[in-house]
């Protein structure tokens, strides 16, 4: 499902399924006014929900599902995926070839640096830089991070 006025970058891949086959993910819900740059690659089978007046430079990476590997009897591949649902918030700016892990929750109001790898959840209104990113500080002068 697509908002009004949204912007998909050349050479954009949106999946809905894994590669590996199974079931069908929810897909992707994407908010008024939000934009994929260009060569993102949106892997939504685990149900991607991105908010409205969200920017994501080129190459941003978001993934909806992680395959499983705890079997070391038993191929990688055969072992299937856990889809797991990735939320972004409204009016965040997800910087250039970040990638953002299946499971994650971004808050609102946030700015993920480039070049950043997103494991875990992230609060309303801060900065995120790093592989693993991590908070550096927040956007509102009158609130103190955790």
């Amino acid at each position: 499902m697509f908002g009004d006025e949204i912007s998909i970058g050349r050479g954009v891949q949106i999946r809905p399924t894994g590669y590996y086959g199974g079931p069908v993910g929810q897909g992707l819900v994407m908010g008024d006014r939000s934009s994929i740059g260009p060569g993102g690659y949106i892997g939504c089978s685990g149900q991607i929900t991105i908010g409205n007046d969200v920017l994501m430079g080129p190459g941003v990476r978001i993934f909806g599902e992680n395959h499983n590997f705890d079997s070391g009897k038993s191929t990688i591949k055969s072992q299937g995926v856990t889809l797991a649902p990735v939320t972004i918030g409204d009016d965040c700016w997800i910087g250039s070839g970040v990638t953002i892990t299946a499971g994650v929750t971004i808050g609102t109001g946030v700015v993920v640096a480039a070049g950043s790898v997103v494991t875990k959840d992230v609060p309303d209104n801060v900065v995120v830089a790093g592989v693993p990113a991590r908070v550096l500080r927040t956007r509102v002068a009158s609130e103190k991070i955790l």
